[in-house]
């Protein structure tokens, strides 16, 4: 049996069964270094009943430890609860890079806090972008330079994200690399027979909270349909704004314009697409929006915020960007709809196919794990001098956690040596008649 060429980790809060562009970018990226033979297995926490080791397409094995979501679906932070489980799938599964995703993600940082005290290749991946004003982006920003202080390399999804990263963090420009999101065109297609356009349906498919700007769907819907008698609206996706935009559709009787679908599980978020014209992305903070991708996929013309790494994601001739100010949506709105007719849905598709693929994505991924294997191992006293820079108090501070890290881990050591833990055995998957671990 030929010997993977990287056995990695992924680590993160976010994963199936829940939905959202962290989880499908892990999900992907998964499938695609499989197919590279790499070995690849996930680590996040349990989904109610959904807990213990389970296997998806592909041969990917999955950890659901049984650890209960405390908000937002993440963990409740315990520092050092999470080491005995994390050792003990490093060493049975022979790992040789950890690769974290998400700075909100307590688990991720858990987990590379962990793996660096035991000397393991990390790597981090960051799909958000924070501010650095309010008390919640200070809090996060100053957690992100502890975890990347020590890590190998880094991996941003857009060039606005890495300059946000870098910037937060501390971190070295030289260590990160941009590696954008990608999209499943074989799944997002545009439809056989594109929709009438004597009715013009803009699709909206989002999380309706604050952050993805639900507030200004409230001020942006009636206006359209006040301008447009021939605009219809659907609006999926589930969230705490989506009690003000029901208030918004009886207040202004839009019942039969406006459809409210609800949760909607990525496998049917196709269906939903193709059955518009318009997608509208109404974010007031985005790293790099993978709907806007599926919904180009589909043929449909985008309608967005110009936030974030947004305007990095389509061609000009493929959006239509506005400030995030319910004014201006309304008239890129309208811009959007006079260049719909010149919109053809199956060039935009063949155009997406080339721009994005997940098997590049890997590839470039493949890159950043082979740097980070190269990269020299530092002592204790190293990895402690860099956490001293991290500042006046909290620098003290994070040398205090990482000493006791270091401590537990040989304390794990004694109660349990790593020859007593069992070595799991390597999957034997076939791709289209090769052999692959």
């Amino acid at each position: 049996m030929a010997e993977p060429k990287a056995r990695v980790l992924m680590v993160s809060d976010f994963f199936f069964p829940n939905f959202g562009g962290v989880e499908n970018h892990i999900y992907y990226l998964s499938q695609c270094l499989l197919k590279l033979g790499h070995k690849v297995v996930v680590m996040t926490h349990a989904y109610g009943n959904r807990s213990g080791v389970r296997y998806m397409t592909g041969g990917l094995k999955v950890y659901y430890v049984p650890w209960k979501p405390f908000v937002m679906q993440t963990t409740f932070p315990t520092v050092y609860g999470t080491f005995p489980i994390v050792r003990t799938i490093l060493r049975r599964e022979k790992i040789t890079v950890v690769h974290g995703h998400q700075a909100f993600s307590t688990l991720c940082h858990e987990a590379l806090m962990h793996a660096r005290t035991m000397g393991y290749k990390v790597v981090f991946t960051d799909h958000s972008l924070y501010g650095f004003a309010d008390v919640g982006s200070i809090h996060m920003n100053k957690v992100l330079q502890f975890s990347l202080a020590d890590i190998d390399q880094a991996i941003c999804v857009s060039h606005t994200s890495k300059e946000n990263t870098v910037l937060r963090s501390g971190l070295s420009p030289a260590k990160v690399f941009m590696i954008p999101n990608a999209v499943d065109t074989a799944m997002f297609k545009p439809a056989s027979v594109r929709p009438s356009t004597d009715v013009i349906t803009i699709v909206v498919i989002s999380r309706l909270v604050y952050r993805k700007g639900a507030d200004l769907l409230v001020e942006v819907i009636p206006e359209v349909c006040r301008l447009y008698p021939n605009v219809r609206f659907v609006v999926g996706g589930d969230g705490p704004k989506h009690v003000r935009l029901e208030e918004m559709r009886e207040k202004h009787s839009l019942q039969d314009r406006v459809e409210m679908l609800g949760a909607v599980p990525h496998s049917r978020v196709r269906s939903v697409l193709v059955t518009g014209h318009i997608f509208l992305n109404s974010s007031l903070t985005e790293a790099f929006c993978i709907a806007i991708l599926e919904a180009a996929s589909c043929g449909l013309l985008t309608v967005s915020t110009r936030v974030g790494g947004v305007p990095e994601v389509l061609p000009d001739d493929m959006v239509v960007l506005a400030e995030p100010d319910p004014d201006d949506m309304v008239r890129a709105i309208e811009k959007a709809i006079s260049i719909l007719p010149s919109i053809k849905p199956e060039e935009m598709h063949n155009r997406m196919k080339k721009l994005y693929s997940w098997q590049d994505v890997a590839k470039r991924t493949e890159i950043v794990y082979d740097r980070a294997l190269k990269c020299s191992n530092r002592n204790l006293l190293e990895r402690l001098s860099r956490f001293l820079s991290c500042g006046a108090w909290a620098g003290k501070l994070f040398c205090m956690v990482m000493i006791v890290d270091y401590l537990l881990w040989h304390l794990l050591q004694l109660l349990q040596p790593d020859d007593d833990i069992e070595e799991a055995p390597d999957v034997l998957i076939h791709y289209h008649g090769e052999k692959i671990n």
